[in-house]
C-alpha cells in the first residue's frame, strides 16, 4: 500500500466482550494515531462490536459508542481480538460478519486467542497460524486441519496474520506497517514508540524479557555498538568481545533476553538497512547487498524473501519513494 494513496486503507478492529485492552491499545497506537512525523494518518482505523457497549477484561471499564458490525462490510483489514473464553461458541452474527469480510477480500488479523474466532468462522483450514502458547494444545485438538506454530511471535500467512499474546501485538502491528508502508516508515513508528524494530516474527514466544534487563548492561551496550556497525563485516565473535563475554555466553544471553540468536538479530538489522536502501536509492542490487552487510546479491534475495516474501526488484517497485 502506498502512503500517498488518496484512499486510506481501512482497518476495523472488532471488540469482544472481555477483550484485553492492552492489545487493543497497541493496535490503536500503531495503526490509528495521527503521525505527523510520517505524513499523517497511515490508516483509517476504527473499532466495532455487536453491541454498542462492550465490557473490557475483568470489567475494568466499558467501551461505548463504537461502530456496529456493519463497519466490517467496508474494511480492507479486519482485526479479531483475543477471546477470554475460548470454549464458548461465538455469536453467529460475528462469525458471519468475519467470514463475509474475508470472502470479499479483506485481510484478517487474529490477536492471540482471536485465532479461535477465525477458525470458528471457517477461515483457517490448511493455514499456518500462531496462538499464545498456553492455548496451543487446545487449539490443535479442536482444529486439527490448522497448522499451529506456538513457538513464534507472529505468523504472516499472506491474507491472514496471527500473533501470540500481549506484547506480540506491537510486533505484529509494526510488521503490518512495514509490510504496507515500507521499512523506513516502520522504523520511524518503532522509534516513536521507543520499541525495538528488530524482533522478527520467527522469534520464540516464551522469553524472560524482550530487551536487555538494564539499558546500560554489557549486552545492551554491545547491541547499540553492533547496530551502528551492522553494515560492516562484523561477526558474532566481535559482538561477544564487545560485551566482554564468550560466544557461548552471548548466545545464551540472546536466547534468554531477546528470544533469538545473535546471527538472527544481526541479519534482521542488515535486512532492515537493505530495505531502506531499496526504498531510497537507485543502487544496484549487488551494491545494496554489499553496503547492507549481506555480502552477495543472492544472499540479499534469500534474506529479503524470508522477511518480506518479495524479490528486491518487487520490493523496490512497491516501496521506492
Amino acid at each position: 500500500m502506498s502512503q500517498g494513496s488518496s484512499h486510506l486503507h481501512s482497518v476495523v478492529a472488532l471488540v469482544d466482550d472481555g477483550s484485553n485492552p492492552f492489545e487493543l491499545a497497541c493496535l490503536t497506537e500503531v495503526l490509528g494515531i495521527d503521525r505527523p512525523e510520517v505524513g499523517g494518518l497511515l490508516y483509517d482505523f476504527q473499532m466495532c462490536a455487536r453491541e454498542s457497549k462492550v465490557s473490557m477484561r475483568q470489567s475494568f471499564f466499558v467501551m461505548t459508542d463504537i461502530a456496529s458490525l456493519s463497519a466490517l462490510e467496508q474494511a480492507d483489514t479486519v482485526i479479531v481480538p483475543n477471546r477470554p473464553n475460548t470454549t464458548a461458541p461465538h455469536h453467529p452474527d460475528v462469525l458471519h460478519a468475519i467470514a463475509h469480510a474475508y470472502d470479499r477480500g479483506a485481510r484478517m488479523i487474529g490477536m492471540c486467542s482471536g485465532a479461535f474466532t477465525l477458525a470458528e468462522a471457517g477461515l483457517l483450514d490448511g493455514r499456518r497460524v500462531t496462538v499464545h502458547w498456553q492455548w496451543a494444545e487446545e487449539f490443535r485438538a479442536r482444529y486439527p486441519r490448522v497448522r499451529v506454530d506456538d513457538a513464534v511471535l507472529f505468523v504472516d500467512d499472506g491474507d491472514i496474520l496471527t500473533s501470540a499474546g500481549s506484547a506480540a501485538a506491537l510486533d505484529l502491528a509494526l510488521h503490518v506497517v512495514r509490510r504496507d508502508h515500507g521499512a523506513e516508515i516502520g522504523a520511524c513508528v518503532a522509534r516513536r514508540l521507543v520499541f525495538p524494530g528488530h524482533r522478527p516474527g520467527g522469534q520464540r514466544q516464551f522469553i524472560e524479557r524482550p530487551l536487555p534487563k538494564e539499558a546500560e548492561s554489557p549486552l545492551a551496550v554491545a547491541l547499540a555498538w553492533a547496530e551502528q556497525r551492522a553494515t560492516e563485516p562484523i561477526t558474532v565473535a566481535d559482538i561477544a568481545a564487545r560485551a566482554a563475554m564468550s560466544p557461548a555466553t552471548l548466545h545464551r544471553r540472546f536466547r534468554n533476553e531477546l528470544g533469538c540468536t545473535p546471527n538472527q538479530w544481526l541479519t534482521a538489522v542488515r535486512v532492515e538497512h537493505a530495505r531502506r536502501l531499496l526504498e531510497q536509492t537507485e543502487l544496484a542490487i549487488d551494491q545494496i547487498a554489499h553496503q547492507s552487510g549481506l555480502g552477495t546479491a543472492a544472499n540479499l534475495r534469500d534474506r529479503l524473501a524470508t522477511h518480506t516474501g518479495l524479490t528486491p526488484t518487487a520490493y523496490r517497485r512497491t516501496f521506492m519513494a
